[in-house]
């Protein structure tokens, strides 16, 4: 969960032909598989591609990432620069002590990672459905944690496997006292 918080600010009202002071505003946002989800059925495209999404987008995901209940839309539009490099440093921020060493396969690098690709993924590794409220950077690794220990070994390579034979054979040698 992350503190949004619009400073008060002065503006021109040029119907009225005076300044306006207007207040403070704090919300909560969350970034989220909720709020991926929602996004998504609004504008049909992957958030998660690194194509560049317009400034509506954007202020449109802020919107779908909201907790808070009851505010005013208009508020989205006082987002400014350092506001959204706060939220922009949130959304990218792991939220995990875990990391890897990066060995990802091919095709999973290539795939185009929907709302929908991340709920099966929470099926198929059995995930219980309230992780999705989760910040998506912890869940996604998660994920890939149940998918790394719920793999298959990796076979040894044929290097590894001779030169463990040679080192069980020694041992072996070495126990009965034989040369051979």
């Amino acid at each position: 969960m992350f503190q949004v918080v619009i400073p008060e600010s002065e503006n021109w009202d040029e119907t009225k032909e005076e300044f306006v002071q207007i207040k403070s505003v704090t919300f909560q946002i969350e970034h989220s598989l909720v709020s991926l989800s929602r996004w998504e059925s609004k504008w049909n495209i992957p958030f998660l591609e690194k194509n560049d999404k317009t400034t509506e987008q954007i202020i449109d995901y802020v919107r779908c990432m909201t907790t808070t209940q009851n505010v005013d839309p208009k508020i989205y539009q006082r987002l400014t620069a350092p506001i959204f490099s706060q939220i922009s440093e949130y959304i990218e921020a792991p939220m995990t002590a875990t990391w890897f060493n990066d060995e990802l396969d091919a095709a999973r690098k290539k795939e185009v990672i929907t709302a929908e690709i991340i709920y099966y993924w929470m099926i198929v590794q059995n995930i219980p459905l309230e992780c999705q409220k989760w910040h998506l950077n912890r869940l996604l690794t998660l994920i890939r944690v149940c998918s790394i220990k719920n793999a298959p070994p990796k076979k040894m390579g044929r290097k590894d496997m001779l030169a463990q034979r040679k080192a069980l054979n020694e041992t072996r040698r070495n126990r009965i006292n034989s040369k051979g």
